[in-house]
This record gives structure tokens, sequence and C-alpha cells, in this order.
């Protein structure tokens, strides 16, 4: 856990002030920024735009009886992804737009079905029945 946590909240943003000095000694510092502005711009249109369309499924499939299962892993990606995309840089801003287009959401979220289902055949992860 502590190595998870370090990777986070240090070696990203590393990665990330890497990445601003490098594309911007590249491109110059305004294009830079500009990109950087653009980026979370388009990415809290699209957070919006994937957002308002899961919640609609989510209301679907509950209105229907049947669990929103996929939907809510949808949606909590969407969420990080939101996150990652105003976050300033660009490794955070490939790795969100990861999560909020629809292809590589399904994707991404097909490995994190795998990772819960072997967590809860291995007892590490315990559901409460009612």
């Amino acid at each position: 856990m502590f190595f998870k946590l370090f990777f986070l909240f240090t070696l990203i943003p590393v990665i990330e002030l890497a990445l601003l000095i490098e594309i911007g000694s590249k491109i110059g510092i305004l294009n830079t920024v500009v990109i950087v502005i653009l980026t979370a711009i388009i990415g809290a249109y699209m957070v919006r735009t994937e957002g308002m369309g899961v919640m609609y499924r989510i209301q679907q499939n509950m209105k229907d009886g049947m669990f929103p299962g996929e939907e809510l892993i949808s949606g909590a990606m969407i969420l990080v992804a939101g996150a990652l995309l105003l976050t300033p840089g660009f490794f955070t801003d490939i790795i969100g737009f990861l999560m909020v287009i629809p292809v590589s959401r399904k994707y991404i979220g097909n490995i994190i079905k795998k990772y819960i289902e072997k967590k809860m055949s291995n007892d590490e992860i315990h559901i409460n029945r009612f």
C-alpha cells in the first residue's frame, strides 16, 4: 500500500513535470499552456457528455429491475477521468482520455471487473448481504 501511495503522490507529479518541461522546451511555453488548458476544457465537456449517458443507462437499468454493475464501473471511471483531465499535465490527460472514451473505457472496465472478481474469489473483498 505504501508503494502505491508513493507512486500516486510522488512519481506521477515528477513524470508530469518532466513531460511539461520537455514538451515546453520543444513547442514553447505558451503553446504548452494552451494545450493543457484546451485538454481540460475538452475533457470536461467529454466527461459531462459521457457522464450524462451513463446516468441515463443507470436509470434505465434500475427502471427495468436490473443491477447497473457495468454502468457503475463506467461512472466511477468517468469520475476519475474528470479529476485526471482537470489536473494539469500530459500523462494524466492521456489516462483520463482513455477512461472517458467509450471503447477504451469498456476495455479498462473489463480489466477492473476481472480484478474485482479475482479479489472476491480469494476472499479479499467481502460483500455484506442484508
